[in-house]
């Protein structure tokens, strides 16, 4: 009988585990890649999708009739082309004919009030559409370097109070210096004297009957001037005192953007005029 031949010898490969490690290692790198890519955000392209977002749902609602338009009957189709955007529509409290209205009545109550005054060329009301001013010297408020209130100041603001209690309008009370430097115990800088010049007049205020929660107090030092600080006449300008009647509580924002618009304009002729003086023109 044939003797049965034993089967081959076959080696163990003791590299086989380095095929799962490889396995292992390429799941794992794109793993990481993957969480790269989530976490790397285009910002601008986030800007984008987030402002489409917000402007598609500003868009109002479609209605099955046509929206009547002003006075001439005009309407609007549902149906829009698809490459025409539809823009959302402010919508505003009041129109600015009404407030323009509105701020002119208060500067004829205003200047009525204290007309004796205008005509001397201590007081000054200006009206415009959103807002009225009425600017005040500090001759007829405050002595130099101090912020308490003189007593022929009294009967004009005394006046002046007795307009703004009935009104609903909201109030800022702006004090303004020139730029002569001052710095005691009471006043270390201008900011100082223009912040308790405005807050003396709206303590005023308050005690004649005007409601506190209308009023602003607003220190602006020497960095408003309205004329230029080389002469004696141009400070006194700048020395005073403005109670603004706002229109609207959003008027704020435009008043002051008409105010960097004017020291802008004021600053570059005031450098004009001493450039001129400097060389003899």
């Amino acid at each position: 009988m044939a003797r049965r031949k034993p089967p081959p010898y076959e080696t163990e490969n003791t590299d086989r585990w380095m095929v799962s490690y490889a396995d292992f290692v390429t799941l794992l790198f794109a793993f990481f890649v993957v969480m790269y890519a989530i976490s790397s955000i285009n910002e601008g392209k986030y800007r984008v999708l987030s402002d489409t977002m917000t402007e598609a749902f500003k868009v109002p609602p479609k209605s099955a009739d046509p929206i009547q338009i002003g006075k001439e009957n005009k309407s609007v189709s549902n149906t829009l082309p698809a490459n025409e955007i539809i823009k959302p529509v402010q919508v505003l409290p009041k129109p600015q004919r009404t407030y323009a209205r509105e701020m002119k009545q208060i500067a004829e109550t205003v200047s009525k009030s204290v007309q004796p005054l205008i005509d001397k060329g201590l007081i000054k009301v200006t009206q415009h559409k959103l807002w009225v001013e009425i600017e005040m010297n500090t001759s007829i408020l405050f002595s130099s370097a101090d912020s308490e209130l003189a007593e022929e100041a009294y009967p004009a603001l005394q006046a002046l109070a007795g307009v703004l209690k009935n009104l609903p309008n909201a109030v800022d009370v702006e004090g303004h210096t020139d730029n002569i430097p001052i710095n005691n115990e009471q006043f270390p800088s201008n900011w100082e004297l223009s912040s308790a010049r405005a807050a003396s007049v709206v303590h005023l205020f308050t005690r004649y009957g005007v409601n506190p929660k209308r009023l602003t107090s607003i220190g602006y030092a020497e960095h408003r001037p309205i004329a230029s600080n080389t002469t004696a006449e141009g400070r006194l300008r700048n020395r005073r005192v403005k109670v603004v009647i706002l229109a609207d509580k959003n008027a704020r924002r435009i008043v002051e953007i008409d105010r960097d618009i004017s020291q802008a304009k004021r600053e570059n002729s005031f450098v004009s005029t001493d450039n001129s003086q400097n060389t003899g023109n």
